[in-house]
């Protein structure tokens, strides 16, 4: 259930949706795949094998009668190899050749070589598009099994309106990630995400904040979405982008959170990776001027977001929590545990050259759960997230195990 075992083949047809074939493969990437592209001939008059090869990292195959590209891969083995095959945009010249099984470019013939399914993503005048002719291939194409993701409406290139649109490149990655993760194990489930860092204003100029990326929470919110959860992310301040579908709510100090997360349940899963501030600010209407002596801060304790999803009435299935500690690392967080009243501690240890954590992409972990079993290991911040959506699922499952007792 991970995209890094996902291999996709690309084809590039003529259009000035091609744009957005460019995006997709930045997407798709992000996720992890490997993505090889096929860049048409007409694909070629709006992007380049340049900027595709620079997106996918992988040549950018243009030519049948290539011997190196050939000898390298071949247009057999590069639908083969593929686990899918995504055709975006599909022209109504590459849609027609391939209902009638032409073979005069290498996209035509890889196609018909190939024995993996196909995806086409049409792009093409309203009037194209709803032509007897193309609708008439569509249909063909439907009959082999072939998934046609319809195009929207809206104003074209040409100046027309109607149906023609390529989807935008989340939708598309959006109906691939469908294709590949149809039976998730955590559909239909709502997980709540907590991430990043809180804010406490001292006055309108100055906060008292502290170093997290949101790396970490923002991982673990896509990798529940990917395994098919509804999430809903909680986000402090950070320059990291939205992940894509999911819902997430921007704050930035600890009552802000709390108070979002209260809204946001009920849910099955709840994860509070975001460093949280103990304490908030008295904060001052105006900009406190520097004086003789040090600047007087007046602090006021945060609620406890981890205690009160444990202790709410409508407490989560599952209660993950993060501990970033500096000393004693696994003791102190066995001792949250045990406080916090959540069903699994994830530590680490911050504050040295040897364990950098906040801004990083890698981290060390330690999961520290209510059996007392825990492990230790060195990982990037996407693995931290893909291990956790399997120790969460085992949880799941036990608890579903001792309700049927």
């Amino acid at each position: 259930m991970s995209w890094t075992t996902k291999n996709i083949l690309m084809i590039i047809s003529g259009g000035i949706a091609a744009y957005k074939s460019l995006e997709l493969i930045r997407l798709l990437k992000n996720k992890g795949a490997s993505v090889r592209c096929i860049l048409t001939k007409g694909g070629s008059q709006f992007v380049t094998p340049l900027s595709v090869a620079s997106l996918s990292g992988e040549k950018c195959y243009t030519d049948l009668w290539s011997l190196t590209d050939e000898a390298e891969m071949g247009h057999i083995r590069l639908g083969r190899k593929a686990d899918l095959i995504v055709i975006a945009p599909a022209s109504a010249d590459i849609i027609a050749k391939i209902a009638h099984g032409m073979a005069d470019d290498l996209a035509t013939t890889t196609l018909l070589a190939a024995d993996k399914p196909v995806m086409i993503a049409p792009a093409m005048n309203p009037c194209m598009w709803s032509n007897q002719a193309t609708q008439y291939n569509i249909n063909i194409l439907k009959q082999r099994g072939i998934r046609i993701l319809s195009p929207n409406s809206g104003d074209m290139a040409c100046g027309e309106t109607g149906e023609g649109r390529m989807q935008e490149a989340a939708e598309l990655l959006s109906a691939i990630d469908d294709y590949f993760f149809a039976d998730k194990p955590l559909k239909g489930r709502h997980a709540l995400v907590t991430s990043g860092p809180t804010y406490e204003p001292i006055d309108p100029v100055r906060f008292i904040g502290n170093r997290s990326s949101g790396k970490q929470g923002h991982a673990i919110a896509e990798a529940l979405q990917e395994a098919g959860a509804d999430v809903t992310l909680i986000t402090g301040p950070t320059a990291l982008p939205d992940p894509l579908n999911v819902k997430t709510i921007h704050v930035e100090t600890a009552i802000q959170m709390h108070d979002a997360a209260q809204v946001s349940l009920p849910a099955d899963i709840a994860v509070c990776a975001a460093a949280v501030a103990d304490y908030g600010v008295k904060a001052h209407t105006s900009k406190q001027k520097k004086k003789d002596g040090p600047l007087k801060i007046d602090l006021t304790e945060n609620p406890d977001i981890l205690h009160c999803l444990s202790t709410h009435m409508n407490r989560p299935a599952i209660v993950v929590g993060f501990a970033a500690e500096t000393d004693n690392v696994i003791e102190n967080a066995r001792l949250k545990l045990a406080k916090k009243g959540c069903d699994m501690i994830v530590a680490n240890a911050v504050g040295d050259a040897d364990h950098p954590v906040f801004g990083e992409d890698a981290t060390s972990v330690t999961w520290i759960t209510n059996d007392g079993k825990y492990s230790d290991k060195a990982l990037s911040k996407r693995e931290v997230a893909s291990i956790l959506v399997q120790k969460i699922l085992e949880k799941l499952t036990e608890k579903a195990k001792d309700q049927a007792a």
